[in-house]
């Protein structure tokens, strides 16, 4: 077990995801709603041509288009259809069991929301910074290496019991593999690294680590997924 100091260093809470969607992706998704031209629209009214022509279509519509633009191999027909009309009242990613499609999830019904004024869930995300001060400089390297895991390791004891990471992954913490760390963590940024300390920005879900604004500086042990002879 490594040792490290975790101090939070900021904290905000998000409704839309840094630079999530870009003028390319409004392109085309009014390219897949049928729109004429799309390259001719000016830079700036992208965004707000593309939330116009959604309300055109029905919510449901709407989102199986969005869906399908954001996971074209990850899911079939059916399955969007589904997720489309589960996406007007569920928070998929929250409620969804595949962890690794929560932040396309996030992606799309922001978007939704926002075009179709509330009719889709509330979006709710965070953003920190953290400094991870290692006791003995050389286990900095696994924060350099495969963050995800170690740092998620890190960060769990500065929630409450309670929390659903401390609830519901015990025994990815305590154990030899977190992968689904990867997924939990949307946006990981190595801000600062020195001698014996690394600063990261993290982008989350509020469903994961919202309470990690109450956290103060503390100390906790972490260690790195162990490596897959596979992978070798």
């Amino acid at each position: 077990m490594s040792k490290f100091t975790v101090e939070r260093l900021s904290f905000t809470s998000l409704t839309e995801l840094p630079n999530s969607w870009q003028n390319a992706d409004y392109k085309e998704l009014l390219k897949k709603m049928n729109y004429d031209n799309p390259d001719e629209i000016k830079e700036a009214e992208l965004k707000d041509m593309c939330l116009m022509s959604f309300t055109d279509m029905e919510p449901r519509e709407a989102a199986e288009i969005v869906l399908g633009y954001l996971f074209p191999e990850e899911l079939n027909a059916g399955q969007i259809e589904n997720l489309g009309h589960q996406m007007l009242t569920e928070k998929l990613w929250e409620e969804n069991p595949e962890l690794a499609l929560h932040k396309g999830f996030y992606k799309a019904t922001e978007l939704l929301h926002t075009a179709y004024n509330g009719t889709f869930p509330r979006t709710q995300a965070v953003q920190f910074q953290v400094k991870c001060t290692a006791e003995n400089p050389e286990d900095l390297a696994m924060l350099t290496d495969s963050p995800a895991a170690p740092l998620m390791r890190l960060l769990a004891p500065g929630l409450s019991d309670k929390a659903l990471i401390n609830r519901l992954f015990s025994t990815q913490l305590e154990g030899p593999k977190f992968e689904e760390a990867e997924s939990m963590l949307w946006e990981l940024k190595t801000v600062k690294t020195e001698a014996n300390s690394v600063t990261f920005d993290v982008v989350s879900s509020a469903y994961w680590l919202e309470d990690f604004k109450y956290a103060d500086t503390y100390e906790a042990t972490t260690h790195a997924d162990a490596v897959s002879e596979e992978a070798e």
